[in-house]
This record gives structure tokens, C-alpha cells and sequence, in this order.
């Protein structure tokens, strides 16, 4: 039932992906100010990410997935209506707090459910899914918007509906979001997570994911390909869309190899893979070998997901709650995606996309080498070092 949420979630995120800096250009500001309205609303989830978890622990991951939903489809209703640029980054904004609502919370409801034998399955079904979305949604996303930039906002706040009909009446009650009180044992505080060091190495690449494939990859890829490149509208939507293809290849052949492998060389090489293919990706003039470049670079996001997420379940197990562990971690992502398409946007004003790429597949490839110096947490749950 969580898979098929996050396919309806994901179809109807994806519409509004491609869409999204147009529509803020469409008020006449830079290109660091359209990247800065997806940054709103990674801020926002930023700062609400604390709360959240605290609101997990109380009322349960079924209550708050749901809650979170219905926020984030008000709020692309609103954005569908925003009247300048002020109001959509206001509108676009206040949607961050729904979406790190049912984000934490589906993390952990999967961390309660998989055992530590199959989390990375389990986080890559569950990526899957969400990435069936992001493969159409795009695509389609580009299509109605030639019906006005408007348009793809609406359809997604009716899909966000749907997915909560689909949890409200499937997803049973029992058992999967129960609050924090009727667990045996008490949640896991933030800092002992921070004595881990595949935890502390984890923020680090989060942050560095955050900043590439959430932040930068959505706010400037489709400015390049439908802009720079002088492809038109649907070409956003495509390079959107093949990046979302990559990563569910990967999902489909590597998902499950770091539950045999182990979590580290999955993620080093998934940040090897992203970063490289994403230093060259602005390197192109062409809308071709952009959209290959972007397939590869989602094939090493696809490698990297799935294990990371098992890592943090690791650190938490399955015995009690993380929700504030949880939250912290999203935070982590959520910064890489606030600060990413700022800089990269600026870099992007002055330099080019080239530099802006450039400088976004760095920050992967440093994250990779920080990998180095984290444990491995297959097999070892509850230890640090």
C-alpha cells in the first residue's frame, strides 16, 4: 500500500517538476530566483523535520503520512493560483511541511517492517514505485503544460487525494502506526545515532544527494535542457523523466545487493557513478547526449538510494522508534536541497551550467571519498564506532 501511494505521490510530483521554474520565470526574475522556489520548499521542510518526528512519536507514521498529504495537496491548489512570485514561493513553501511529514514517516514505517536482511529490498521497492511516477509524470507534466503552466499543479493535488484514499482505506491502522507509548523500547535520541559513524558519513552524503539529484537536478536541469539547449518545452520534461528511468534500472538489477554486499561499497559507488556523470552532464550542447548523461547519472542515484536508507535503518533497528534519528537525516538531504540550487543557480547566472554542473558533481564525488572512513553497519545493528 506504501508502494502504490508513492506511485500516485510520484506521478503527480513529477508533473510539476518540469514545470516549476518555468512558471517562476514566467514573473520575470533570474535563474536563481526561479531555483530558489525549489529550495522553499526544501526549506521548509528543513525546519519542520524536528517537529515531525516529534509528531510521529506521538500520533503515529499512519496519521502523520495522511496529515501531510492533504497539506501538501492545499498547497499545490494554492500555488496553481499564485498571482506573482511572492505567493509561489509562499503557496510552495507551506507544502514542504506536509511533504517531510509523510517522507519521514513512510522512512519509518519501513524501518519498522523490514527486517535488517531486507531493507535495501524493501527501500528499493519502495523507490521503484515512487520512480514509475517520476518516469511518466514528467513526461506528461510537459505535455499539459502546454495547456498552461498551471495545469500540472491541479492534476497533482488530485493525485496526492487519491493516494490518501488509498491509504486511508488499505494501510491497515494496527501495527503500522501505532504511537511512540506502545513501544517496548524507547525511541533512539539523535545523539547517540551521531556516534556512528556511518551515520555521521550519512548526513554527509545526503547533503551531497540533497544538493545534486533533489535541489540542482530539479531547478536547473529543465532551465538547461528547454533553455540553454534551445529544446523546447518537452525536452525538460524528458530529461526529467530518463534521469527517473536510470534510477529505476538501477533499482530493478542492484537493489537488493547491498542486503548480500553490504551498504558501503553500494553507496561509494553510487556516489562515484552520479558525481562524474553529473560534473559533465552541462558539458553538452546537445539535448541527446544530456539525456544520456542524465540516465546514467539516476543509474548511480539508483545505487546509492536504497543502500543509504538501509544503512540509517540499520542504526535504528527495528525495536524502536527513530523518528527524531529519522528526521535528522531528512534534514540533512533537505539542506543539500535548500542550498544546492541557490549557489548553483548563481554559479549558473555568472559562469554557465557547465560550472553549475560542475560544481554539484564535486560535491558527490567528495562525499564518496568520505565513505572511506564510515563502518559498515550490515549485520552490526545497535553499534557504533
Amino acid at each position: 500500500m506504501l508502494a502504490g501511494a508513492a506511485l500516485l505521490i510520484a506521478l503527480g510530483f513529477g508533473l510539476v517538476t518540469p514545470v516549476l521554474p518555468q512558471f517562476a520565470q514566467s514573473f520575470n526574475v533570474s535563474v536563481a530566483a526561479a531555483s530558489f522556489v525549489v529550495s522553499a520548499f526544501a526549506l521548509t521542510r528543513l525546519l519542520f523535520a524536528p517537529a515531525g518526528g516529534a509528531l510521529i512519536a506521538r500520533l503515529g507514521e499512519r496519521r502523520i503520512y495522511m496529515s501531510g498529504l492533504i497539506i501538501v495537496a492545499v498547497s499545490s491548489v494554492a500555488t496553481a493560483f499564485a498571482q506573482d512570485y511572492v505567493q509561489l514561493v509562499i503557496f510552495r513553501g507551506l507544502g514542504g511541511i506536509g511533504s517531510t511529514m509523510f517522507t519521514v514517516s513512510a522512512m519509518g514505517l519501513i524501518v519498522r517492517l523490514a527486517p535488517p536482511t531486507a531493507r535495501s529490498r524493501a527501500s528499493s521497492t519502495y523507490a521503484t514505485a515512487f520512480l514509475m511516477g517520476n518516469i511518466a509524470g514528467p513526461v506528461v507534466g510537459g505535455v499539459l503544460a502546454e495547456f498552461g503552466l498551471r495545469v500540472p499543479f491541479l492534476v497533482y493535488a488530485v493525485m496526492l487525494v487519491a493516494a490518501v484514499a488509498v491509504v486511508r482505506w488499505f494501510l491497515p491502522a494496527t501495527g503500522t502506526g501505532a504511537p511512540q507509548a506502545r513501544d517496548a523500547s524507547p525511541p533512539m535520541p539523535l545523539g547517540e545515532a551521531l556516534r556512528d559513524s556511518a551515520f555521521r558519513v550519512a548526513l554527509i552524503s545526503g547533503f551531497a544527494n540533497g544538493w545534486s539529484n533533489f535541489g540542482v537536478r530539479v531547478a536547473l536541469l529543465p532551465l538547461f535542457a528547454a533553455a540553454a539547449l534551445d529544446a523546447g518545452p518537452w525536452a525538460a520534461g524528458a530529461a526529467l523523466a530518463v534521469f527517473a528511468g536510470g534510477n529505476a534500472l538501477a533499482l530493478t538489477f542492484f537493489g537488493g545487493l547491498a542486503d548480500v554486499r553490504g551498504r558501503k561499497p553500494m553507496i561509494m559507488i553510487g556516489l562515484a557513478v552520479n558525481g562524474a556523470f553529473t560534473v559533465v552532464l552541462g558539458m553538452s550542447g546537445n539535448i541527446w547526449i544530456v539525456m544520456a548523461l542524465s540516465a546514467m547519472a539516476g543509474i548511480g542515484a539508483g545505487m546509492l538510494n536504497p543502500a543509504q536508507q538501509a544503512t540509517v535503518a540499520d542504526i535504528v533497528g527495528n525495536k524502536r522508534s527513530g523518528g527524531k534519528v529519522l528526521a535528522g537525516f531528512q534534514m540533512s538531504q533537505d539542506a543539500g536541497a535548500i542550498i544546492g540550487p541557490v549557489v548553483a543557480g548563481a554559479i549558473a547566472d555568472r559562469l554557465g551550467f557547465a560550472a553549475a554542473f560542475a560544481v554539484s558533481g564535486a560535491m558527490t564525488l567528495l562525499a564518496c571519498v568520505a565513505w572511506f572512513f564510515a563502518r559498515e553497519t550490515l549485520h552490526r545493528e545497535g553499534g557504533s564506532t
